[in-house]
């Protein structure tokens, strides 16, 4: 027990906070939507060409992800075209073949 007037804070080892200097890429930005985006593209594109329905899934839950962290800054357009995308590419894969989707890992253990 320290007596009662007795102060435990050292101030010769107080560190003053500095906030880093400012760039342009460090400003607090949340790079989530842009790599969503990005991703449901991608797995869009899977769909719609090796006609995996699972693939389009994925692309949709990307894209649900990056519309709703976007800020109303972001550009919407790509974000608009991300989304439709994802959706051509379900509606089309289940065009093509309507059959319920097996997910990969079934048809792995077969």
């Amino acid at each position: 027990m320290l007596p009662g007037n007795v102060d435990p804070r050292r101030p010769d080892k107080v560190q003053r906070y500095k906030p880093s200097p400012a760039n342009s890429n460090t400003q607090g930005e949340d790079l989530t939507p842009d790599y969503m985006n990005i991703l449901g593209m991608i797995f869009s594109m899977c769909g719609l060409m090796m006609r995996l329905k699972w693939c389009a899934w994925v692309a949709l839950y990307c894209s649900c992800i990056s519309f709703a962290n976007t800020r109303l800054s972001d550009d919407t357009k790509q974000v608009l075209s991300s989304f439709m995308l994802s959706i051509s590419a379900i509606v089309m894969s289940y065009l093509q073949n309507p059959q319920p989707m097996t997910p990969p890992w079934v048809s792995m253990m077969n």
